[in-house]
């Protein structure tokens, strides 16, 4: 199970309870009800008590569901896009300092659109991996003066 998306209603839950007992010890008013400064306080927290609760059991229901994307996400060729895709971030990481912003962003976008697109797109990916390049370059560089290795 998700804990983060399972942990977030359990810990809106813990939040009302506390809530809830803490609202009926407040102090009684001396004018009007007597129990007016509780209302609404427990209102508040009974609604977090029940939204939370039915949050819960959708995130619970809805387990299963992530479970079959995520296998479905492990067949085929996405895993190795992803490994790919970290890999050639990897690269350009360490070649940045080496070769400069301009040349290593160029690499790297361009090896990103072939290995999105394929080699049939080839004039698509070297054109917009130089033109978004320069575009980012002349940016920095010139309009706001902000120099890149």
């Amino acid at each position: 199970m998700n804990a983060v998306r399972m942990g977030m209603p359990i810990f809106l839950i813990i939040i009302s309870l506390i809530t809830f007992f803490s609202s009926l010890n407040l102090p009684k008013a001396k004018l009007g009800d007597p129990n007016g400064p509780m209302y609404f306080p427990l209102v508040i927290s009974i609604c977090l008590f029940t939204f939370s609760v039915i949050q819960l059991v959708q995130e619970w229901r809805a387990e299963q569901t992530r479970n079959e994307h995520i296998e479905r996400l492990l067949v085929g060729k996405t895993l190795a896009l992803i490994g790919m895709i970290l890999v050639l971030s990897i690269v350009y990481t360490l070649i940045f300092e080496l070769v400069g912003f301009l040349f290593a962003t160029i690499f790297y976008l361009g090896a990103l659109l072939f290995t999105l697109n394929g080699k049939a797109k080839w004039k698509v990916n070297i054109t917009v991996a130089v033109v978004f390049s320069l575009i980012i370059w002349y940016v920095f560089k010139e309009l706001l003066s902000i120099s890149l290795p």
